[in-house]
């Protein structure tokens, strides 16, 4: 007869051939548990952004549509909800959306069953028009329109809207002028605040703290996500949440987003990391690579072309300058050691850099042929890495914000391969 060992409410797990190794699995799993004793949370003081900085971010839209003549914008679920009203939401056949309009109080269209559940997030005073199963919600949206007399104006969207709901307000709205709400949503998100850029601080500031507790454990033999699970690990402690932990080891690291093929640390492999967290919502975004035991001359040249590179994308970002040169910059050095052209192979097969905030990309990017010209408050990653297809590849990625002086790091850049966090 089986003995039970261990009773949890009414089901009982017994001692069988069936259990046994199920026990001894879990067991293992425990001891293999990092020990973070050493790791404290750092973000017990962090600042969530105020309701007064979310009126302000308003405020500032509503500045824009008059200048680009806009009457309002609609907004669904994702970072620019969150950026405009709080309003953390998931993305649903069921349409919950804001409107913005160029005066007055924003409006929250939502189901009537999700309505409680809207308001737990919401931070700023907003109208909250529910509507039920059988109805249109895109009917509400015009309503409002009407009621705040701009449905005669153009109608921003903001760039993530779905289809549906574009071609459901044209219906409701018939005769409704459609357009970008690109300048008013981006024109407020690519200008980070103080409170913004502390946050995204916080965040790197974690993630570099999860980089120096992992690097001195990553040992011969260790696959991609036993290292990647012990900088989620590092990073829960730390008080980040993890948002990516992207190891490539070997001719992994040739491919920019990696490769599925087995991947164990051995050797004199590259081993790069691309890792990130937020804090409060607001990103991180950090790239390092080293080499496990003694780097090959290849292996050293190579990294030290990506540390120049790097370099000379954020000796170029000034205040003005377009984003595009930035990208033009490292592309031509890198040229000029015989990699590409352009974006060809062995080279730079990717962006300079992207924008951050919110988001791990958002716009702008340091791209080739980008006009938009850098400011103050602008943040972006700056990671021009080197690609050898059938070999290795090097990524070094540090975001830097735009100060009325130029450029300042978030994560300062290593020095060397052998010491790939200073």
């Amino acid at each position: 007869m089986d003995e039970p060992i261990l009773s949890v409410g009414r089901r009982a797990v017994l001692r069988t051939a069936a259990t046994l190794p199920l026990l001894a699995t879990s067991a293992m799993l425990r001891a293999a548990e990092p020990d973070l004793a050493a790791l404290t949370d750092m973000t017990t003081g962090a600042s969530p952004i105020s309701p007064a900085e979310r009126e302000a971010r308003i405020a500032r839209a509503q500045g824009l549509m008059k200048v680009n003549g806009i009457g309002a914008v609609l907004i669904e679920w994702g970072s620019s909800l969150v950026y405009f009203t709080g309003v953390e939401w998931h993305r649903s056949e069921r349409l919950t959306a804001a409107v913005l309009p160029a005066e007055g109080r924003p409006c929250i269209v939502t189901p009537f069953f999700e309505e409680p559940s809207v308001r737990e997030t919401l931070a700023i005073p907003c109208d909250v028009r529910v509507w039920q199963e059988d109805e249109d919600p895109l009917k509400l949206v015009a309503a409002f329109l009407r009621e705040r007399g701009v449905a005669a104006q153009p109608v921003g969207i903001e760039e993530t809207v779905r289809y549906f709901a574009v071609d459901g307000l044209q219906h409701a709205l018939p005769g409704a002028r459609i357009v970008s709400a690109n300048p008013i949503v981006r024109g407020c998100r690519m200008i980070k605040t103080a409170p913004e850029i502390a946050l995204m601080q916080l965040a790197t500031d974690v993630t570099i703290a999860a980089y120096r507790w992992v690097y001195p454990r990553v040992e011969k033999g260790m696959t991609r996500d036993q290292i990647a699970g012990l900088m989620n690990a590092a990073t829960r402690k730390l008080g980040g949440m993890p948002e990516f932990s992207l190891v490539l080891i070997g001719e992994a690291a040739a491919y920019p987003h990696g490769s599925r093929a087995p991947q164990i640390v051995a050797e004199g492999q590259v081993v790069l990391m691309d890792c990130g967290c937020t804090v409060q919502g607001y990103q991180s975004d950090v790239s390092r690579t080293f080499v496990h035991g003694t780097a090959s001359k290849e292996q050293r040249t190579v990294w030290e072309q990506v540390r120049t590179g790097q370099a000379k994308a954020f000796a170029a970002a000034r205040i003005g300058t377009p984003a595009g040169a930035v990208d033009d910059a490292v592309r031509g050095y890198y040229a000029s050691l015989g990699y590409g052209p352009r974006y060809r192979l062995p080279g730079l097969s990717h962006r300079t850099g992207h924008g951050i905030g919110l988001d791990g990309h958002e716009p702008v990017n340091l791209v080739h042929g980008e006009a938009t010209r850098l400011a103050v408050g602008m943040c972006f990653s700056d990671e021009p890495g080197l690609y050898l297809p059938g070999k290795f590849g090097v990524r070094l990625e540090d975001c830097f914000h735009m100060t009325p002086s130029g450029p300042k790091w978030f994560s300062v850049p290593p020095l060397s391969i052998d010491a790939p966090l200073g």
